[in-house]
């Protein structure tokens, strides 16, 4: 059975303060569901049965000062599927 999988990095540039992600899927359009960042907030990529609202949730909770393990935790507690995710969390700082 050939494997099909989906890799993502999030990161936080600690001179520059920027951050990126970036995916590789054979997905077409993977960068509509993956990727989630927002300027001087944080960054999340979301993926394997991807949860596209966990983007605007994480990044809103970081922008109310949420600490990434909050935000992580929070995520957990929330979805009843979330064996069947992956997700990775950098804030700004």
């Amino acid at each position: 059975m050939k494997k099909i999988a989906t890799f993502s990095i999030v990161a936080r540039d600690p001179n520059t303060g920027e951050l990126g992600i970036a995916v590789q899927s054979k997905f077409l359009a993977v960068g509509s569901a993956v990727p989630w960042a927002k300027a001087g907030v944080g960054a999340i990529a979301t993926q394997a049965l991807a949860n596209l609202s966990f983007g605007e949730i994480a990044l809103n909770k970081l922008s109310e000062g949420w600490s990434v393990q909050e935000v992580h935790d929070y995520l957990i507690a929330q979805d009843p599927e979330i064996e069947h995710r992956q997700f990775g969390i950098v804030d700004a700082q």
